[in-house]
């Protein structure tokens, strides 16, 4: 199955200290996560129907190496299930070295998301 990839830059708004999730200044763990969801909602994006989006439901993520600021991380979503509305994806984020090489492995895991109807699923949380 195909890949979705998208780049990041880290900035001083996107470490631990900044989001809560520590006192480094180095990527912080819950900007990771909304950058591995960015990636599943990219992936999952050309096959949704008018009216459709999807909402993660599942993650298990393992942040495995520092990024400092100024780092640049490519967060891979690979689609490995698929059932009805059910979507899961393989994600990855690996620093990018020199010459737009793969650098080493920051974090990887797996996202999983659901697609519903955007109206009748705001209809049903508001009121």
């Amino acid at each position: 199955m195909s890949e979705t990839a998208l780049r990041f830059t880290v900035a001083d708004a996107d470490t631990a200290l900044a989001v809560g999730s520590g006192s480094l200044p180095v990527l912080g763990t819950p900007r990771l996560l909304a950058w591995c969801e960015a990636a599943t909602c990219a992936a999952v994006e050309a096959s949704l129907g008018a009216g459709e989006t999807s909402v993660g439901t599942r993650v298990d993520l393992e942040h495995l190496a520092a990024t400092a600021v100024g780092g640049t991380v490519e967060v891979t979503a690979r689609q490995v299930y698929a059932d009805g509305r059910l979507r899961r994806f393989a994600v990855s984020a690996r620093e990018v070295g020199p010459g737009g090489r793969p650098g080493k492995l920051v974090g990887s895991g797996e996202v999983t998301r659901v697609v519903v109807d955007a109206e009748r699923f705001l209809a049903r949380i508001s009121g």
